[in-house]
């Protein structure tokens, strides 16, 4: 199986959605109610009827060959906490009822229907990627107990009588985590995978390189891991405190590690986008070879957060060495976008730095702007070269955008309406919206608080698509992602705590738009025994658990405020 979240024709009919391209069009969809469906994103139309389909022993599980891998993945899902062995059917073979993947025309490439009935249960696709969301949202409508990978009892399996029509309202739908601040282990990366398939996010934007680590085996470059992928301490909190742990930290991916995890997501329908930042964020790639660096003096893998002057030098060499990490990077990620990031460069060191002042002479740029736009260029210009689209955070535009550049919308609504005027495809990512590892809540129970609060209700309602674009405009918008920076997330069930159960209904936000909070929320009290079945160690509603405190690590709140003057004085004076 693969998945591609690229924009592509729309086939559906009209009223429904374009998976690649903007918002939903068309007549609004009928409200669903957790009484009818307790499912999490909300489907787009559903419809209760009387009676339940009863699952036995007996029960078949057939499929059109071209959605095989789909019942695959079913059995292998239900089987364990069930017991259910859900023998194989032929399609088209005597005997009626069970479950049945059938392949239908007529629906878009994430688009299914389901339909229960007391005699069966029939999920129709025009792709493998719709059954297999059809098939997550019939476990959904099984018992919590379903999520489990073992029997906890003998009970009786069913589900209710239902039809559902259902498609996203984008193409993309995404989850960065980061992984280069603190390293997430493959076996926990393998379960998040997962964690975001059952919410039919199916794009997972790895941020694999920064200062404070290099996390991907390059081949042509050891040291790159070897010094890189480790720094002797990390902060204790935020880095205002001046609080250190005094612990080495460190980890990284082996290109077997990276082939099995973009495998794994493919099966999942889930599209892997690797980031290798340039030219900032680069300290743990200077530290490994100092000859990237502006500077005679040798550097550590930072150990500090927050924004590293350390650069990237504009020779031909540092050029070189980045395309040979970008070739090995093609060779590892078929997907069809890498990321470039270009986010938070300072250029004092270029200012100060005469090889720069003479590139920006002898090219005929204004200024450092220009210059990093220059120097992205070749690896955007690259990458187009070998059919892959750069995706880059909005900082690139401000030194004139490179041509082909699909814009990362970060720093707001601004910055997301000036992308698409300016003809660019964007993913709208906005911080205080869409950034996970702020706090969820007021007061200093919150883990590490920082950022202003960022709640649940909020992150339901999110629409990625700012207001007064025109239709044109939207259609360049092809969907969101939502971010888990994980500076001041050192462990995986922190990760938990920050993610859940917001990134549920960030899911609800780009796949069935978050229209009614409440509704959600009875939806939520049964979504979070699914959850609990999964091991997911997510917030409660009244706030966190005493073991999910950090009083050791304080944080750094701030108000709405005070984050929407900052983000008015980084936009202030954007020219592009």
């Amino acid at each position: 199986m693969t998945t591609n979240p690229a924009p592509g024709p729309d086939t559906r009919a009209e009223g429904t959605t374009n998976p690649a391209r903007g918002a939903r069009t068309g007549p609004a969809p009928a409200p669903v109610t957790r009484a009818e469906v307790p499912a999490i994103p909300a489907p787009v139309h559903a419809t209760r009827a009387e009676g339940r389909f009863t699952f036995t022993a007996a029960t078949p599980l057939a499929a059109d060959p071209a959605l095989a891998g789909a019942a695959a993945w079913l059995r292998a899902s239900l089987t364990p906490a069930t017991g259910l062995p859900l023998p194989d059917r032929s399609r088209g073979s005597e005997g009626a009822g069970g479950v049945e993947l059938r392949l239908a025309g007529g629906l878009g490439p994430e688009e299914y229907r389901l339909t229960a009935t007391p005699e069966s249960v029939l999920i129709e696709a025009a792709t493998p990627a719709g059954a297999f969301y059809g098939a997550q949202t019939l476990r959904q409508l099984l018992d919590p107990a379903a999520f489990r990978r073992g029997r906890t009892g003998d009970r009786t399996w069913s589900v209710p009588a239902v039809t559902i029509a259902d498609a996203p309202r984008y193409g993309w739908r995404g989850c960065l985590i980061d992984v280069a601040r603190h390293f997430l282990p493959k076996n926990d990366l393998l379960r998040y995978i997962d964690l975001l398939a059952a919410h039919k996010l199916n794009v997972l934007h790895l941020h694999l390189t920064d200062d404070q680590g290099w996390r991907l085996q390059i081949r042509k470059y050891p040291r790159l891991t070897e010094v890189g992928s480790w720094r002797r301490e990390s902060p204790l909190g935020a880095r205002r405190h001046r609080r250190f742990d005094g612990r080495p930290h460190g980890g990284y991916y082996s290109q077997d590690d990276i082939r099995e995890i973009v495998s794994y997501a493919a099966d999942r329908f889930i599209t892997i986008v690797p980031e290798i930042d340039l030219p900032g964020h680069t300290q743990a790639a200077i530290a490994a070879y100092p000859e990237l660096g502006n500077l005679a003096t040798p550097l550590e893998v930072r150990t500090d957060w927050g924004v590293s002057e350390n650069v990237l030098n504009v020779a031909d060499s540092t050029i070189a060495f980045f395309t040979d990490v970008l070739e090995e990077v093609l060779e590892l990620f078929p997907g069809p976008y890498v990321c470039v990031g270009g986010d938070e460069v300072p250029k004092t060191q270029w200012n100060e730095s005469v090889p720069a002042k003479e590139r920006i002479r002898e090219l005929g740029l204004r200024d450092a702007d220009e210059l990093q736009t220059w120097f992205v260029r070749h690896f955007t210009d690259y990458l187009l070269a070998r059919g892959r689209r750069p995706l880059g955070w909005d900082e690139l535009m401000e030194g004139g955008p490179p041509p082909g550049l699909t814009v990362g919308a970060w720093r707001g609504e601004k910055c997301a309406t000036m992308a698409a005027r300016a003809g660019h495809d964007v993913v709208v990512s906005p911080f205080a919206e869409t950034y996970l590892d702020f706090r969820q809540a007021e007061g200093d129970q919150e883990p590490v608080p920082i950022g202003s609060v960022t709640s649940l209700e909020a992150v339901h309602g999110f629409d990625p698509v700012p207001g007064g674009l025109t239709e044109q405009e939207r259609g360049r918008i092809l969907g969101a992602q939502a971010a888990l920076w994980t500076e001041h997330i050192d462990s995986p069930r922190l990760l938990d705590y920050m993610a859940f159960p917001r990134l549920a209904a960030f899911a609800e936000a780009v796949w069935s738009g978050g229209r009614d909070f409440e509704d959600f929320l009875g939806r939520l009290a049964v979504h979070e025994k699914r959850l609990d079945a999964l091991g997911v160690e997510y917030r409660p509603a009244a706030g966190p658990h005493p073991w999910q405190r950090r009083p050791d690590a304080p944080g750094h709140p701030r108000t709405r405020a005070e984050i929407d003057g900052t983000l008015a004085a980084w936009t202030a004076n954007l020219r592009f």
